[in-house]
């Protein structure tokens, strides 16, 4: 099993702060964005199921949690997780194509934070959400991430709207390998 983290943590979960509409609003989302991946505490089962993504709470953060068979799949699925915290992709369409190029310098950490880091910048500058994700070149030695993203504009008339991501963060990112199984682990701030 290969292992590869920035900081090692035991996180507990807890319940998300906010008021008692705002739990009941996001509980409400996780629920819908449930669609083929199973999610939410208590939704999907990472000793289980195949593949899937989940929201873990964090002290005052959010940490998503993906599994798949293949570290590819493992990305893509944490990208859409990301979306689906910030809105019901139940209720995106996949119309629009986006293609994503990722170069880093440095390891496999560093090449997590900066695919995550650029469909952020492309949620921020553009609103911009993706409910797909096709990684169609995964070439971890040189750093270099391609993808596609299927989604649309974020319109708060059409889109419920869930908690906004910030940034990403190293703090307890994790990525964990062994044959048939590859785990991703990133806080973000919200």
């Amino acid at each position: 099993m290969e292992i590869h983290s920035k900081e090692k943590s035991n996180s507990t979960k807890r319940s998300t702060e906010g008021n008692e509409d705002d739990r009941s609003k996001r509980s409400k989302m996780e629920e819908s964005n449930r669609g083929d991946y199973e999610i939410n505490e208590g939704l999907g089962d990472p000793k289980v199921d195949e593949r899937g993504y989940e929201y873990l709470d964090h002290t005052a953060d959010i940490q998503l949690h993906s599994w798949a068979k293949e570290l590819k799949e493992a990305f893509e699925l944490v990208g859409i997780c990301m979306f689906g915290y910030m809105t019901d992709l139940d209720t995106i369409s996949t119309e629009e194509e986006h293609e994503f190029v990722i170069e880093s310098e440095g390891d496999l950490d560093q090449l997590l934070f900066a695919f995550l880091d650029e469909l952020l910048f492309h949620f921020s500058t553009e609103l911009l959400v993706c409910k797909e994700i096709q990684i169609t070149e995964f070439d971890v030695k040189a750093g270099k991430i391609t993808a596609i993203g299927k989604g649309e504009t974020f319109d708060r008339e059409k889109h419920p709207q869930g908690t906004e991501v910030k940034a990403i963060t190293y703090s307890n990112m994790q990525i964990h390998e062994k044959e048939g199984r590859s785990d991703v682990y990133v806080i973000v701030d919200i």
